[in-house]
């Protein structure tokens, strides 16, 4: 597929026809011929197949997005470069500490020291809510799965290759 991706200018809105966000698409055309159809300008018809890339997060579901903000009691983010997400206190889980580092609001980890959060980290949230109308995204921090997105992806990486090593580990014994 040779998906067109929708300009900055053309991504700005929700579209209820799709029930969500025109992201990118792509475009079949499936009839070599044309049908003219009557009416007051001349009309025609061709029969297309689109495969089209929409963004609607429902909830529960994970986005990720560049913190663009962080206060004592919020962490603001902006997702594909259009959608504000905002995280509340109520909705950071308690390990995260809200701290000042060289001058910069972060919040860090008290289980994981390098697990921090500043301005300009990409963050993976789950999605609490999603208003259609002003693109904004409630979002949440208590799920395990979600944090730095560096972070998350580093541990990952780390329980695979344990895991490998334990399964060695049992062939050999």
């Amino acid at each position: 597929m040779n998906f067109r991706f929708m300009g900055c200018d053309d991504i700005a809105w929700y579209d209820e026809t799709f029930d969500g966000v025109l992201l990118a698409f792509d475009v079949t055309v499936k009839s070599k011929g044309a049908k003219i159809l009557a009416g007051l300008n001349p009309y025609f018809g061709v029969k297309v197949e689109a495969s089209l890339l929409l963004f609607n997060p429902k909830p529960n579901s994970l986005v990720e997005g560049k913190i663009v903000k962080i206060s004592p009691e919020t962490i603001h983010v902006i997702v594909l470069g259009f959608s504000a997400a905002v995280v509340t206190d109520i909705d950071i889980r308690e390990e995260f500490k809200y701290r000042m580092r060289n001058g910069e609001d972060c919040f860090v980890s008290s289980s994981h020291k390098r697990h921090v959060l500043k301005v300009g980290t990409m963050l993976r949230l789950q999605v609490e809510s999603f208003d259609e109308e002003v693109m904004h995204i409630a979002g949440s921090l208590l799920p395990a799965n979600t944090g730095c997105v560096k972070w998350l992806e580093k541990q990952s990486e780390e329980a695979l290759h344990m895991d490998r090593d334990d399964h060695k580990r049992r062939k050999i014994a």
